[in-house]
């Protein structure tokens, strides 16, 4: 991870007084299957517009999405391996490596969520480590789908992302029950420590839940009613 992408890992040292404020914590996400051009580019818009983060779309919509946001501080993010992290490692390097070449700044990966939960580690570590190589430098963000997990089973995911290069770590897809809790974030962020980010997402409502996730830790939000939690 880049010297910048450290920092941003860390911009949860914010203060955080109202809605306005969220927006440069936001991933705007538009994930939903039946998404189309006209909704990537209103999600576009959205963006630029109020200053989020990132957009955060399927792979088949980066190379739209760089276009859209041609010109502005807005970086394209990119799932990979989505909803499920059943999808070979060869399969997950593939998308990384394309999705990088239409354009895309970040990759949000869903960790191989069964090999985890029977403890193959290693083969854990190596699909995370394969993404992040094939996405040449760009932020890696690894989806534990922690509502699926054990403590354990999340401390142990932390740590093989961090051990296989990965920038930040994330709660939820928002497809698989549940999502981000202030307490799985403030033990994400005690594994990781203030170098790798934590990114919360699945659920996040309202301007006290953003507000009490970045207090535990995080230091970015997924959400996709993004406009309506910063109040405008």
């Amino acid at each position: 991870m880049s010297e910048e992408d450290a920092g941003a890992a860390t911009d949860g040292v914010r203060r955080i007084e109202s809605p306005g404020d969220l927006a440069p914590y936001i991933d705007h996400t538009l994930l939903k299957p039946a998404a189309t051009r006209d909704d990537v580019a209103a999600l576009a818009a959205e963006a630029a517009e109020h200053g989020f983060a990132s957009v955060c779309v399927a792979s088949r919509w980066v190379a739209e999405a760089r276009a859209q946001l041609r010109g502005t501080s807005v970086a394209v993010c990119c799932v990979v391996g989505f909803p499920h992290g059943d999808a070979s490692t060869a399969a997950k390097a593939a998308e990384a490596a394309a999705a990088a070449g239409d354009g895309a700044d970040e990759m949000d990966m869903v960790i191989a969520l069964g090999a985890l939960k029977a403890g193959e580690y290693r083969s854990v570590e190596q699909d995370i480590r394969a993404v992040v190589e094939s996405s040449a430098g760009r932020l890696v963000k690894v989806i534990l789908e922690t509502s699926q997990l054990e403590e354990r089973e999340k401390i142990v995911a932390c740590a093989l992302s961090v051990a296989a290069g990965a920038g930040y770590v994330k709660t939820s897809t928002g497809f698989g029950g549940g999502g981000a809790t202030v307490a799985d974030v403030a033990l994400m962020r005690s594994v990781v420590g203030p170098m790798v980010g934590v990114k919360a997402s699945g659920g996040i409502k309202t301007f006290d839940d953003a507000k009490a996730l970045i207090d535990a830790g995080a230091s970015r939000l997924g959400a996709s009613s993004s406009v309506a939690l910063i109040g405008r």
